[in-house]
């Protein structure tokens, strides 16, 4: 069964740190893969992809110098450290992958077709 499972969320306070996972069953990618997030009442938003094949990763401004995303092949899984972590971070965290290429967006949620079932991040101040 090809699925993404993602885990490491958790309730901290603001300027401490969290690692998320997301591990990839029956599916391994050679493409982009991502993190996204959705708060109630917004869109799910990308927040940093990584091109696996060469390891090339890509951030959302917001994001930029505080988190990093990165894979372990080996064990099939994404990360994504977070630190410096602000209340504006609190959201559901999503792994996206399975990029439809072409000219799609990386940004897009449109642009994958596999999802996991997403992991809670609340950043209190």
């Amino acid at each position: 069964q090809v699925q993404l499972v993602e885990s490491g969320g958790g309730s901290v306070q603001a300027g401490g740190s969290l690692r998320l996972s997301c591990v990839a069953s029956g599916y391994f990618s050679n493409d982009w893969m991502g993190w996204f997030r959705q708060a109630p009442g917004k869109e799910r938003e990308g927040v940093a992809a990584i091109y696996t094949r060469r390891g090339s990763t890509i951030y959302t401004d917001s994001v930029k110098g505080r988190f990093t995303i990165s894979q372990d092949k080996a064990k099939n899984t994404l990360y994504l450290q977070m630190n410096s972590l602000k209340p504006d971070d609190t959201a559901l965290y999503y792994c996206a992958a399975d990029f439809k290429g072409g000219s799609r967006s990386i940004w897009d949620r449109e642009s994958y077709n596999l999802w996991g079932q997403g992991t809670q991040v609340t950043v209190s101040s």
